[in-house]
């Protein structure tokens, strides 16, 4: 039975789902519900066997412009354990997202924003608009990047977060680039193509071994240490004795196309 959603568009092609934040009447920003939207439908991908990729959009000119201000505004009214609440809700909405076992693939266009930026940063690739301007903006609000922070210095780094973070200044989608957090800047004439060039790279590769790969980057990017050799050590090791290991090798090997193979 499929899952209906108030705010995004969900759409199934194959072995990829397409999804759309579908709020363009605020610039697709986040509230308590897209939130909650999205957390569900990540545990229902998650638990997608037949999934092998998704891509994440934003309906009308822009990708995400952030926090809803009307719900900024009734934030501020509520108690401390409430705002906890609805900041434990966000940070699990990501976290869902980062720990996705496929390939998520953002496509940016107009302006990704505050919580905006932050989805992008969950993403393991991003394709951009080259038109598209990003920001961490919540100091010139008074706030500060807190949910979103642990994502994105994993993906920029700390220097450029602290450039960022503490100057709330836009930043082009070239920035972007040269920062780590987005991968490809094309025109938009070019956005679904090059999306696409990325899922077919995406279902060329073993499922299993996608997410095993995922949880690698989690364990080890903090860097070297004698725990993480080993970690690294047996991550191969595990993957080289399963069906796919095997099976990929043998392939290789056969000058032929792995039973994984899959086109859109």
């Amino acid at each position: 039975m499929s899952v209906t959603f108030e705010y995004l568009d969900v759409r199934r092609e194959g072995a990829v789902e397409h999804v759309t934040l579908n709020r363009p009447d605020t610039r697709n920003a986040f509230n308590e519900t897209v939130i909650a939207e999205l957390t569900r439908w990540a545990g229902s991908a998650a638990a997608d066997r037949t999934l092998r990729a998704a891509i994440l959009s934003g309906a009308g000119t822009v990708f995400s412009a952030g926090a809803d201000l009307t719900w900024m505004a009734r934030m501020a009214t509520q108690t401390r354990d409430e705002n906890v609440r609805d900041a434990l809700a966000a940070a699990e909405c990501f976290e869902a997202l980062d720990r996705l076992p496929v390939p998520l693939i953002a496509r940016v266009h107009g302006a990704a924003l505050g919580g905006g930026t932050g989805l992008a940063a969950v993403c393991d690739v991003v394709v951009a608009d080259e038109g598209a301007v990003f920001g961490f903006t919540e100091v010139k609000l008074g706030i500060i990047p807190a949910v979103i922070a642990p994502f994105v210095l994993a993906k920029i780094g700390r220097s450029a977060a602290r450039e960022l973070f503490l100057t709330g200044a836009r930043f082009t989608a070239t920035r972007a680039r040269e920062i780590g957090l987005v991968h490809a800047v094309v025109p938009s004439a070019e956005l679904d193509a090059t999306v696409t060039r990325y899922v077919q790279e995406v279902l060329g590769a073993a499922p299993d071994a996608l997410a095993a790969a995922k949880a690698l980057i989690r364990d080890v990017w903090t860097g070297p240490s004698p725990e993480l050799m080993r970690v690294t050590a047996e991550a191969i090791a595990d993957r080289r004795a399963t069906r796919e290991g095997q099976d990929g090798m043998r392939a290789f090997l056969d000058k032929v196309a792995p039973p994984w193979k899959a086109t859109t």
